[in-house]
Parts: structure tokens; C-alpha cells; sequence
């Protein structure tokens, strides 16, 4: 799976997790294990899902040390099952044993996140209508966890405050109104960002699409009234789908004909997929 990501900023979560974790040494391993042992690590689903962050795990233990060996049995986006092998990491104990923790942190978050997205993504079926995700996401994992949504076949919305425009009802308090916003907005902003607009009724969909919104947000609208909101902006602007959205309702609001809905739970309440890692006998030249 071919998904752009920006291992600079990867490996800087990495090298802080690992900080954070190690402080001046482990002190267990090194009480317990010679400098030398050596072992054989296997990494296993203990449940059913999407695997999402196998080169982060890898590159946990490369950054401890560049010599372990590190063995994927799956790629990233596969479905494995409960018991299936998904990598081997080979080399000093004490190493693998060191980045054991934040490797499988990593992992199996990440595969918790593809997973969820997989499954709310099969919920829209053949509607063109895309799964996104929103900045509700663990504060320092952003671009690891937009990149667990893209895996698991969803969208990303906006990485962060810096790359779109989003017009939401606290903004437009301020601002004095819909049609104000927007144009402060289109005034100070480049003509390559995007403006979205969060509104809540049809007049400020009427609104929005006058003020020339590029995308409007319907927030906790009901189906009939999205069914409506639709007709309107006659694809004028893309249409966004935002608020409780249930797998219950999933289904029910991709079929209104809007072209996004966001799922903040996609991040921000998910559960870990269940992933161990159990190590062989140890070998020591000693």
C-alpha cells in the first residue's frame, strides 16, 4: 500500500516516545540480561482486524539499534486474523525488549484505527460518499493517526488550522454572520485554500452558497432536512455530513446524496487492536 507520509516527522514522534520511555535506561533489562543475549521476537494479532503502522514499529527498533533485523509478514491495509503472525524483529534482547512497548503502542492503535475506518467505510457501499476523519485526534499523533484512516480506505479532512479554512458557528458570532465570514475569509487567504462553513438550517445554506462557500458543513441536521440541503446546493459546493454519525446512520446519511461525512470517533474514542509480542530463548556468547 502506496500512502504518502512524511517520516521526518514520524521519526521525531519516535525519537521523543522513546525518550520519554527509556529516561537514563532500562532498568530491568539491563539488571536481567546480558549485554550480548540475543533473541527472536514474534509480533501476533490476538484478534481480527486491519494492520496499520508496520514500518513505525520497525522503525522503533531501528532507532534504537540500526542492526535488528525486522521481518514484516503482512503490509499495511491486509486483514490478518486471530493468531496470524504480522512481523519478527531479530537482534540484541535488550533492544527488542526496550522498544517493545512503543512499537506495539504505535501498532496497534494505528490497526485499531484502520480497522474502525474499514468497517464504517464498507457502511456507504457503492455511494461516492467518502468516510473523513477531523483534527479530534491524539495531540502529537495527528499525521500517524490520519494516516491509520487513509489505510483503512477513508479520507482525511484537514491536517490541521494551517491548510483550509473552516468557518464554524463561534467564528461566525464574531464575525457578525455567514456572508461576513466568508468574505473576511476570501480577503486574507490564499485563492488556492479552500472555505468550509459549518451551518445549521437551510437559510444558512442558502447563505453560504451566495457568500460562495467552496464547502458547506450540515451539522446535526436531520435526514430529511440534509435530503433538502442537497437539492439546494445542486452541486454548487461539496456537500459535508457532520454529527453523530452512528453505523446506524452512516447508511442513512450517505444516501441523502452528501459527498463527505466526518467522524470525529474515527480518532479520538478508539479501541486498540489487540497485538502481542512474545520473544524465544535467549542466546548469550557468555
Amino acid at each position: 500500500m502506496d500512502l504518502q507520509i512524511n517520516w521526518f516527522l514520524v521519526d521525531k514522534i519516535i525519537k521523543q516516545a522513546l525518550e520519554e520511555d527509556i529516561g537514563t535506561g532500562d532498568l530491568t533489562s539491563s539488571s536481567i540480561i546480558p549485554a550480548d543475549a540475543t533473541t527472536r521476537g514474534i509480533i501476533h494479532a490476538k484478534e481480527a482486524g486491519i494492520v496499520a503502522g508496520i514500518e513505525v514499529a520497525r522503525r522503533v527498533f531501528a532507532f534504537l539499534d540500526p542492526k535488528i533485523v525486522f521481518f514484516p509478514r503482512v503490509a499495511d491495509g491486509q486483514s490478518v486474523e486471530k493468531g496470524e503472525i504480522i512481523a519478527e524483529v531479530e537482534g540484541k534482547a535488550r533492544v527488542i525488549l526496550m522498544g517493545e512497548r512503543l512499537a506495539l503502542n504505535l501498532l496497534q492503535r494505528l490497526s485499531g484505527i484502520a480497522t474502525r475506518t474499514a468497517g464504517l467505510v464498507s457502511l456507504v457501499g457503492e455511494l461516492r460518499t467518502r468516510i473523513v476523519d477531523t483534527r479530534k485526534t491524539t495531540p502529537g499523533l495527528r499525521i500517524l493517526e490520519k494516516y491509520a484512516v487513509r489505510v483503512g480506505g477513508g479520507h482525511n479532512h484537514r491536517f490541521g488550522l494551517y491548510d483550509a479554512v473552516m468557518i464554524k458557528d463561534n467564528h461566525i458570532k464574531v464575525a457578525g454572520g455567514i456572508t461576513k465570514a466568508i468574505e473576511l475569509a476570501k480577503r486574507d487567504v490564499p485563492h488556492t485554500v479552500k472555505i468550509e462553513v459549518e451551518v445549521e438550517n437551510l437559510a444558512g445554506v442558502q447563505e453560504a452558497l451566495d457568500a460562495e462557500a467552496d464547502i458547506i458543513m450540515l451539522d446535526n441536521m436531520d435526514l430529511e432536512t440534509m435530503r433538502q440541503a442537497v437539492k439546494l446546493i445542486a452541486g454548487r459546493a461539496l456537500v459535508e455530513a457532520s454529527g453523530n454519525m452512528t453505523e446506524e446512520r452512516i447508511p442513512q446519511v450517505a444516501q441523502t446524496g452528501v459527498d463527505i461525512i466526518s467522524v470525529g470517533a474515527l480518532t479520538h474514542s478508539i479501541k486498540a487492536l489487540d497485538i502481542s509480542l512474545d520473544i524465544g530463548s535467549i542466546k548469550s556468547r557468555a
